[in-house]
């Protein structure tokens, strides 16, 4: 390793090892290149991940021809137009067209791709992508560090840029004594179970995973899927990972529309792009925006790497330029310098995940402090009350009550019983996976039930049993109420659960939970019923059931999960949470179906036809009612809304008076560095809000726009929410503030936002079919 060990102790603090280990992906490594004379050509292998033991790569000379089945670069994209463009990549291979094209409908028999894209083995320049040129803007865009952003609900948009400028002084000067295989070491991974905390996985990620393509056209893709990367951009995420999958036939960790076009310079992001576990599918792919590999080795363990001395060749041989490869070194510095990881107060890495037992690596330190009542609270916050008859709710010191299914009490051994959270046989409180935490402990149902009933003197039965319906019908029998707990996971496909690989096959509950609501319902008058579930279920077998009274839907509520439930049936919080997503009458009605078929080494096409038409947009759009739409929920007290006010946001940044009038004017935002990120807020609506009831609680309340036909858009569209709590009789006023960006669609002509022709109209209301009030954007009828 040529690396000093000063560099390597930096590196593990930026990855978050556990433990100091040799970086075996070095110029040492088992790896074959053949290097081809002047005269040769080179075809760049169909097979984006090897598992074999040795690497071998061809590679061109500055001079070699290259031969390549397809390439990955858009025609729309804008860097291919820009003056401002940061990479020219040369190559013969005709364009592809699929991220500004609209794709056909899904057909019955699901097509297939023989191959991904490939990206031109060829000579390239490289300069790096300017910084954003926007400078703060006071009460709209002020200066902010990382250490310490603007509040929670804050109508601020933080400016990190200054913070970001900082930073990249410090690495631009560290990198700069840097070696060649110093800089090409501080990009690739230090083993698989290594890692930073980042946003993931853009973009378009399927269950499937490396073996299907997201084909989705070019305004969907800009408007909905990466929308909440450019959030996460805008608030200061320090590195962002790429998914596994392929997005419009290229994977998405050697794409260059969306790696260097979208994030890099349309988002102005400044950090690095990292590669999910095994998904760097080659060396280019440095040219086409990955900065850092992981974990190294191609696959896990391997002693192969597409990083390492690969990359030096290819910079020796004028493929990749080392101005490049200078760019990953800063941005992965810059980051750890963002986050002030160089500080001598910040925390060392303290213990090792995959082996918690080893005393060597672990300090076992306690930072759990009093953690365990945030969880429970947003635990109760996040419930949604979608059923509440003949006040049902809440219990009020019931004389008795049954609890029924195995989701209401706790597992057969404990809360890990298995690994990665692959499994349950109590109450459900996480999903499975990767990205999942061994429990400390976990309070359930049927212990925190417990605990109030004695409290209250109510008797209290169970039966955890989801498939003794007899038995469970006649123990409801009697109960002044018989709650009766039901669930549905998924998670990560690497685990597959009762015949669920990561990925749920059907809508319906688990361990047969509708039929066990039907044999409690059957014999009990008031029966409750609690859900916890990854995502919506059918639940038509049962929901107009005369004797299910109640529904809450709970979600995946963490370690407090029993006590979560439990203070929103007994009152203690008043249920607030809303649906985030829409629960059909039928899975026919959703937008997008099951694709199924292709072979173990095929490619599935995942046409994402639906486009704009997602969710609730979808139902609008198509006039289907829903069981419960998007945004629903109730509350045991009742609001009132009035007053609606909307007032144009004072410019006081003159350096955007051109784009603002340009905007104004209906022309699409600049092709430039950031021009994504720069639409700042321009109306502020206003409105109050009352509860009329006689309990204290919370209320969601939303925003949507109706865009004039002309924009093409479903009916409504989100573009704004908050929160606000009030006591009985109480009134407050709400803003909610939007932005050019909010009020814009993507013109994929131009390859930029712009207002569209026509009135934008607006709602605010409870949910996406529950408006209170309307209104529209002043000056908005331009034609």
């Amino acid at each position: 390793m040529v690396a000093s060990n000063r560099l390597a102790k930096g590196l593990l603090l930026l990855l978050g090892t556990a433990t100091v280990k040799a970086n075996t992906h070095s110029s040492g490594s088992a790896l074959t290149v053949d290097t081809p004379t002047s005269s040769a050509s080179s075809t760049r292998s169909d097979t984006a991940v090897s598992s074999q033991s040795s690497l071998s790569i061809s590679l061109p000379s500055s001079s070699a021809s290259v031969t390549v089945s397809s390439a990955s670069f858009s025609s729309s994209q804008a860097s291919a137009s820009s003056g401002s463009a940061s990479q020219t990549v040369s190559s013969s291979a005709p364009a592809s067209s699929k991220a500004s094209t609209s794709v056909s409908a899904t057909s019955s028999s699901p097509s297939t791709i023989s191959a991904p894209n490939q990206v031109p083995i060829s000579s390239n320049t490289f300069s790096p992508f300017p910084t954003p040129s926007q400078s703060p803007v006071p009460n709209v865009y002020p200066k902010f560090d990382p250490s310490n952003p603007p509040s929670v609900n804050s109508p601020l948009i933080p400016d990190f840029n200054p913070a970001w400028a900082a930073a990249y002084e410090k690495a631009k000067d560290k990198v700069s004594g840097f070696t060649l295989d110093e800089k090409i070491s501080t990009a690739t991974g230090v083993g698989w179970m290594n890692g930073l905390c980042v946003v993931r996985q853009f973009l378009l990620t399927k269950h499937k995973r490396t073996q299907e393509s997201s084909d989705v056209d070019d305004r969907t893709q800009h408007e909905i899927y990466a929308h909440p990367f450019l959030k996460s951009i805008m608030a200061g995420v320090a590195s962002l990972m790429c998914s596994y999958n392929l997005v419009n036939g290229t994977y998405a960790c050697e794409n260059n529309k969306i790696m260097n076009d979208i994030i890099k310079r349309e988002y102005g992001f400044q950090g690095f792009i990292m590669s999910d576990w095994q998904a760097t599918p080659s060396t280019i792919s440095v040219n086409t925006g990955l900065d850092m590999t992981m974990p190294g080795d191609i696959t896990f363990d391997s002693g192969t790497t597409y990083f390492g001395a690969n990359i030096t060749a290819y910079v020796n041989n004028g493929t990749i330029p080392e101005s490049r490869v200078d760019d990953m070194a800063t941005r992965i510095l810059a980051a750890w310098y963002l986050l002030h990881q160089d500080d001598p107060s910040y925390p060392t890495t303290n213990f090792n995940a995959f082996q918690p037992d080893d005393e060597s690596t672990n300090q076992h330190i306690d930072v759990q402090d009093d953690h365990y009542k945030i969880v429970r609270e947003i635990g109760a916050a996040s419930i949604v009350l979608l059923k509440n008859e003949n006040d049902a709710l809440p219990l009020n010191k019931p004389r008795s009550i049954l609890l029924a299914g195995s989701d209401a009490g706790p597992g057969k051994i404990g809360p890990n019983e298995f690994a990665d959270q692959g499994g349950q046989d109590g109450i459900l409180a996480m999903g499975w996976g990767s990205g999942t935490a061994n429990f400390t402990y976990l309070i359930s149902p049927y212990e925190a039930i417990q605990a109030r009933a004695r409290k209250d003197r109510t008797s209290v039965s169970w039966i955890f049993d989801d498939f003794n319906l007899p038995r469970a019908g006649n123990m409801a029998i009697g109960k002044s109420a018989a709650i009766v707990f039901i669930n549905s996971d998924s998670g990560e496909d690497y685990i597959t659960v009762d015949g669920n690989e990561g990925d749920r096959k059907n809508l319906t509950a688990w361990h047969g939970g509708d039929n066990l609501v039907l044999a409690v319902a059957a014999q009990n008058k008031n029966t409750i019923v609690v859900v916890h579930s990854v995502g919506p279920l059918i639940i038509e077998p049962w929901i107009e059931h005369p004797n299910v009274t109640a529904v809450l839907w709970a979600g995946l509520p963490g370690t407090e999960a029993g006590n979560a439930i439990t203070d929103v049936l007994y009152g203690d919080w008043n249920p607030s949470g809303r649906l985030p997503y829409t629960i059909a009458k039928q899975s026919s009605d959703y937008p997008a179906q099951l694709v199924t078929g292709g072979s173990a080494s095929a490619i599935l096409d995942i046409p994402y036809t639906e486009g704009l038409e997602i969710d609730y947009r979808h139902f609008d759009a198509k006039n289907i009612t829903p069981r419960f739409e998007f945004g629903f929920g109730l509350s045991y007290t009742t609001y009132s809304y009035s007053g609606l006010k909307v007032s144009t946001i004072s410019e006081t940044d003159n350096t955007q008076a051109d784009l603002i009038s340009a905007w104004n004017a209906g022309k699409a935002s600049p092709i430039s560095e950031g021009s994504s990120a720069a639409l700042w807020p321009a109306y502020s609506v206003s409105f109050s809000v009352k509860n009329t009831g006689s309990l204290y609680g919370g209320e969601i309340p939303q925003l949507y726009l109706n865009m004039p036909a002309s924009a093409g858009e479903p009916p409504s569209i989100l573009r704004g929410f908050t929160h606000v709590e009030l006591q009985p009789g109480e009134s407050k006023t709400v803003t909610i503030n939007l932005s050019r960006y909010d009020l814009s669609i993507w013109d994929v002509v131009a390859q930029g936002w712009r207002k569209p022709s026509g009135t934008i109209k607006f709602t605010v209301g409870a949910s996406s079919r529950d408006g209170r009030l309307h209104g529209k954007i002043p000056g908005s009828s331009h034609s």
